[in-house]
């Protein structure tokens, strides 16, 4: 070949390679982010029978015994419209791990110091998803109540679709009262395989205890300029019997003081579990693993001097929605249940148990923030105006 014929050649090529490169720049332009966003949701598929927000990831149920709460003397064993779903990834205050915080006055009982642990039975991690069964049904936009009274599904169904029985007025006065009948209910103190059978999660440590709960619920409704008064006294230590009888002692002066104080919280903690087993119920939000929680709305059987305890599930309604719209898969069913629990004395009283003892104590404290940035967004968009 020719040096006139193989530059000739050489020239066609150049050509063509000219003419080819901004069809190829121009297809791959339109196919690049195709590919990008298919590998992007690949990564992000995650199977769950359970939940309905990618927010939270859920793991495999697993059926559980739950441990019936102290009864107090009068106990017998045993707005309506739909919010918009807000951004869920939250602002939240900053905390500290409750396990890294030293406590100035750890009191008579305090939380075991590390190098204590024993190991005991098994701790069982698990998330509750949507239940079946003659006592459940579900709220119009979403959540779920457990219906153990005599009073028929459909009867509350549509006692569920009525508003808060208060008004919220947007005032500097407290709106909120935050109180623990058993204070020194803890949990473990990071996640792990097996519980301690020599500690039985209760402590005087204020930082390891339901007080630290009512720390984080506290902060995130003062974020939001609701006022708030914490109760930190401990009612259950030394003795656990008479517990509810202590705490209203100490909410009814406050009561008293305070008369634009809606919302009454008695915050818990659950004890799930089963033979040589403690459950770790959770759920994770934001890449963050969080208790699940669980709100219990009391119902008189002509007993127990709750005349407006159906107002109490009115309230109880609107804020198992509200957390479940915020936070998919973040509630367990409303109880609705023949309880007294001091919640005769607002028709926003709720008791509401924040994990299980196999929870961790960072689980329950962001459990805590997120109850407090629900709770605080409910109040505010029922203020007059809003």
């Amino acid at each position: 070949m020719t040096r006139y014929r193989r530059r000739k050649i050489t020239a066609v090529v150049k050509i063509c390679v000219l003419l080819i490169c901004p069809v190829v720049i121009a297809v791959s332009a339109k196919c690049i982010p195709k590919i990008k966003v298919f590998f992007d949701r690949m990564g992000s598929i995650s199977i769950d029978n359970n939940a309905e927000s990618t927010t939270v990831t859920a793991v495999t149920e697993t059926t559980v015994q739950t441990t019936t709460k102290e009864k107090d003397s009068r106990t017998s064993e045993g707005d309506g419209k739909k919010e918009e779903k807000e951004d869920s990834t939250d602002v939240l205050t900053e905390t500290e791990n409750p396990l890294d915080v030293v406590s100035e006055n750890a009191g008579d009982k305090p939380y075991p110091s590390e190098n204590s642990w024993t190991a005991g039975g098994s701790i069982v991690r698990t998330t509750y998803g949507k239940y079946s069964g003659n006592s459940f049904f579900d709220l119009d936009n979403g959540g779920q109540v457990n219906n153990q009274t005599s009073i028929p599904n459909e009867t509350l169904l549509s006692e569920s679709r009525c508003g808060a029985d208060f008004t919220v007025e947007d005032t500097s006065e407290p709106l909120v009262l935050i109180y623990h009948t058993h204070t020194t209910e803890s949990f473990e103190p990071y996640v792990r395989d097996f519980y301690d059978a020599n500690f039985n999660y209760r402590t005087t440590d204020e930082t390891k205890n339901m007080i630290m709960v009512g720390n984080a619920i506290q902060a995130e409704l003062e974020a939001q300029g609701i006022g708030v008064i914490h109760a930190k006294e401990i009612h259950d230590y030394p003795s656990y019997n008479g517990s509810y009888g202590r705490s209203r002692e100490t909410i009814l002066p406050i009561l008293e003081q305070y008369p634009s104080i809606k919302v009454v919280l008695d915050i818990h903690r659950d004890a799930v579990s089963g033979e040589g087993v403690a459950y770790q119920p959770f759920v994770e939000v934001n890449g963050k693993e969080a208790a699940q929680i669980m709100i219990i709305s009391g119902c008189d059987d002509g007993t127990l001097g709750m005349p407006d305890f159906m107002k109490n599930f009115h309230f109880a309604c609107r804020l198992q929605e509200r957390l479940e719209n915020d936070y998919s898969g973040f509630t367990r069913p409303i109880l609705f249940d023949y309880r007294h629990y001091n919640q005769d004395l607002t028709t926003g009283s709720l008791l509401i148990e924040v994990g299980s003892h196999g929870n961790t104590l960072e689980q329950v404290q962001y459990s805590g923030q997120l109850i407090g940035n629900s709770l605080g967004r409910l109040l505010n968009s029922m203020k007059e105006g809003n």
